[in-house]
């Protein structure tokens, strides 16, 4: 009897102690940025630009040129010499490569303006996830990429975007 109220006292205790130190949650504050209205319009209004326009057609041209010669290639191969075979694999592989020069060159360009975009917000970001923190009652907030499990309901990204979607433009 006397063990029973002792662990009751204690599970009472350490339930106390647990809601005083506030609930935990999880938030990947880069997709909380970059799924905000302002970040998807500057990254729509960078994929329209002139620049990114021009290295995105010529990579659809590369592309379309790497995929005719390799169908010649294939439909001629039987009907080569040795040689044609070896000079039109080396023509495939210099095509191939100034493909994936382009491809590097577009995704890095991505990249570097959705790095720009979060570099831009993530000041007013910290201050919304503070808001949150102390509205929320948070006690321990996970980064949600480390996190090896979370259930939804402990992952206030989506209100993080929120937040920020209702800040006044600048």
């Amino acid at each position: 009897m006397l063990f029973r109220s002792i662990a009751a006292l204690a599970l009472f205790v350490l339930s106390s102690v647990a809601y005083a130190q506030g609930k935990i949650a999880v938030v990947n504050l880069e997709q909380a940025i970059l799924q905000t209205d302002f970040a998807q319009q500057q990254l729509e209004d960078f994929a329209a630009s002139d620049a990114f326009a021009e290295d995105k057609a010529e990579f659809d041209r590369l592309n379309a040129d790497l995929e005719k010669l390799i169908q010649d290639f294939q439909r001629d191969q039987a009907a080569m010499s040795e040689d044609q075979q070896v000079a039109a694999q080396q023509k495939l592989r210099s095509k191939q490569a100034d493909l994936e020069y382009v491809a590097n060159k577009l995704q890095t360009l991505q990249q570097q303006n959705a790095q720009r975009v979060l570099a831009e917000l993530a000041p007013l970001a910290q201050q919304v996830l503070q808001e949150v923190i102390k509205t929320e009652g948070i006690g321990l907030l996970l980064n949600a990429q480390s996190a090896l499990y979370s259930d939804v309901g402990y992952n206030v990204t989506a209100k993080i975007t929120d937040k920020l979607n209702q800040q006044p433009s600048e």
